[in-house]
């Protein structure tokens, strides 16, 4: 599929009251208020001067009111769920925990909604109230990094893309962190109106119609909030501590007392990622760091990170982030502002937005996903340095353009 293509159709019907320009947003208390309102501000608000269709917006209240936000205001829905019957398509734009199962009846309406043939969209943590309703079942989603391994998981029959901006697979689409909840807001709208619709929509909110890359670049080093009781534990905070140093997942499997085989099934129930992988991605991450605040040169860096050559780590920081070390680098330099110190006592945020764009074609991110298929029996035989990113544990499609995953 190309940048200008619609997302492929769902061929479902709408039944009964339904009408498709009807947009619920499902509201829980505890919800983050900035996600709550992108949906609201798309979907709410008359733009037809500036060339955008109009949608008729239903506020609904998952459960009992008052609604109160994280920052502590009270919201007071108008429609309950009893709205959401009239609805085309229903939005839920995030779920206050990741570790609280969502309101029964909420689930049942969304479930009901999708056999009627609505348009389902989680944004964020949404994904989890889409999952507990079984509506992500077998099917390609994403939510954001951070609790993606949660997801895949808790909701093993869900294939989880932590790469992606936001994945639609025709009749249910979700979509990762905050800012990625517009970027799949104005995706529904190119959908259903064209991308001159969507073009005038995000000239009108101040935000490229498309944004590059995916989720790669906002990767850290943070593991499911469940590993702090787990054994391997002790073992994850070893290697952090050692990246420096070369060794492989069998090391780690020693250090469990544990053999290969039981190490890689139990670390990959605990995070939803292959050893390997993750081992990777932390090489690649404390990579990043380096180039952000020292002035090692490449080679240095590999070596400091643990890669067994200088290749092994362009090749790896690529397919993750998109673009070489050293471009990641002169880039990152050239937009530091100005005064701010290098080198090692420069600043280390751990987590950076990298200023290159995103270099992999949707021929790459084909390609890696197809390698994904050859399971963890062969990347398990491979040092190192010859592995996957972590993100593709999760991968379960090829990407239609960057940052989004259309159904194939």
């Amino acid at each position: 599929m190309s940048q200008d293509s619609a997302a492929p159709e769902t061929g479902r019907k709408l039944s009964g009251r339904r009408r498709r320009e009807v947009v619920a947003v499902l509201l829980f208390s505890g919800g983050p208020i900035f996600e709550s309102s992108i949906p609201l501000s798309v979907f709410g608000i008359d733009r037809q001067d500036a060339g955008v269709p109009r949608y008729r917006l239903l506020v609904c209240a998952g459960e009992d009111g008052p609604l109160r936000t994280t920052g502590g205001l009270e919201l007071t829905a108008p429609y309950g769920l009893e709205a959401i019957s009239r609805a085309g398509t229903v939005v839920v734009p995030a779920w206050r925990s990741i570790t609280s199962p969502p309101p029964a009846e909420a689930l049942d309406a969304l479930r009901r909604a999708h056999e009627e043939g609505a348009r389902i969209v989680g944004l964020c943590t949404g994904a989890f109230v889409l999952a507990a309703a079984g509506l992500l079942d077998g099917r390609p989603a994403t939510t954001h990094w951070m609790y993606a391994p949660t997801l895949a998981k808790r909701y093993p029959s869900v294939h989880v893309d932590p790469r992606e901006l936001f994945v639609d697979d025709g009749d249910v689409l979700t979509s990762a962190g905050t800012a990625a909840g517009i970027d799949l807001c104005l995706h529904i709208v190119r959908t259903d109106h064209g991308t001159e619709a969507a073009g005038a929509l995000a000239r009108r909110l101040v935000v490229p119609p498309r944004r590059s890359g995916g989720q790669e670049r906002y990767l850290d080093r943070s593991l499911p909030e469940e590993i702090g009781a787990d054994p391997l534990a002790e073992v994850v905070a070893w290697a952090l501590e050692h990246l420096h140093e070369q060794f492989d997942v069998e090391t780690l499997a020693a250090r469990a007392y544990m053999s290969r085989r039981t190490f890689d099934r139990r670390f990959r129930s605990l995070t939803g990622s292959a050893p390997l992988q993750w081992l990777i991605t932390q090489r690649v991450l404390q990579a990043q760091r380096l180039l952000e605040t020292s002035d090692y040169s490449v080679d240095e860096v590999a070596g400091r990170c643990g890669f067994r050559s200088p290749v092994a780590l362009r090749g790896h920081f690529r397919r993750q982030l998109g673009s070489s070390p050293a471009a990641y680098r002169a880039a990152y330099r050239a937009r530091r502002p100005q005064g701010e110190p290098a080198g090692p006592s420069g600043p280390s945020s751990g987590v950076v937005e990298p200023m290159v764009p995103s270099q992999m074609s949707s021929a790459a991110r084909r390609a890696a996903a197809a390698s994904t298929a050859s399971g963890p029996t062969a990347t398990a035989a491979a040092p190192p340095e010859h592995g996957k990113p972590h993100a593709e544990a999760f991968s379960g499609g090829r990407a239609a353009f960057p940052g989004q995953r259309s159904a194939p």
